[in-house]
């Protein structure tokens, strides 16, 4: 009986000895425990050092790549949008834009030049033909009132005062001293055309008397009385009127400076002390 009771005891102490092994192995490896957990790794002294388990850096990387490319987006959108206020790029409705021909009445009637008592100035191979003599004043583009209305503007309705006029089988409105033609769903003013003829003219329009005969000068158009009604002639060469209308340009002829509206050519003059502008007679040298 003794010796099974010390066989027995035997055996259980060899069996704890053998599966008490590979934990102490295991503790003093220093191995990676189950689970992913924190690994100790070994420093200089003995002591260890606390590391973090590996984490997939494919999600660290895509979102670093989805953030640039918000950020390169966000940076072409703003440079997209006009925010310096300096230049602001805007849809301009060009459909009411027409080709207003200036130079319907522009065609000078002309003198005979032994009327002319003063010499012409003469440079680049023309002759410049006036009464008075030449005395500068800058260009300022006159204002008639209200009904008056520039070369070029646009009016999408005209007024129960209009009226028709055609000339030549071209059809033109009239209204208060301001001639239009139909365009672009409305009307653009265009300069009175030669051989136009109304009853009535602005009240507030210009006498200017040539060759014993006279002129009515409203708004950049001159107008000559036929019995009971005006019509529109081109400009006479020698009247002088106080105002000029929008449209025209100061042009460079040698010393001197005109006023040059379509083809006609206005000098800067003085009468009774007051700047004016006198219609130019400008002749080739050929001739």
């Amino acid at each position: 009986m003794k010796s099974e009771k010390y066989s027995t005891l035997f055996l259980f102490a060899l069996l704890l000895a053998v599966s008490s092994q590979p934990i102490t192995a295991q503790r003093r490896g220093g191995g990676q425990r189950p689970g992913g957990g924190i690994n100790r790794q070994p420093m200089h002294g003995g002591a260890t050092e606390r590391t973090r388990p590996n984490i997939n850096n494919n999600n660290i990387n895509n979102r670093d790549i989805d953030r640039n490319r918000n950020i390169n987006n966000a940076s072409r959108n703003s440079n997209n949008t006009n925010i310096s206020g300096n230049t602001v790029n805007v849809n301009v409705d060009r459909s009411h834009d027409v080709n207003v021909v200036n130079n319907r009445n522009t065609v000078v009637q002309r003198n005979n030049i032994a009327t002319y008592r003063r010499p012409p100035y003469v440079y680049g191979g023309a002759r410049y033909y006036c009464y008075h003599p030449y005395v500068y004043h800058p260009y300022r583009p006159y204002y008639w009132g209200p009904a008056w209305h520039p070369w070029g503007f646009f009016v999408a309705a005209l007024t129960v005062t209009a009226i028709v006029v055609t000339i030549e089988n071209e059809k033109y409105h009239y209204d208060q001293g301001v001639w239009y033609a139909q365009s672009g769903g409305g009307y653009t003013v265009v300069q009175a055309p030669v051989g136009g003829t109304v009853t009535t003219i602005p009240s507030n329009s210009q006498t200017t008397v040539v060759n014993n005969v006279t002129n009515y000068y409203y708004g950049g158009a001159y107008y000559q009385k036929d019995g009971t009604t005006y019509k529109v002639v081109p400009p006479p060469a020698g009247a002088v009127v106080e105002n000029l209308p929008e449209g025209g340009e100061e042009v460079k002829v040698g010393d001197q400076t005109y006023v040059k509206i379509g083809e006609t050519y206005y000098q800067p003059v003085q009468v009774d002390g007051k700047n004016k502008y006198e219609v130019v007679q400008v002749e080739s040298e050929k001739s």
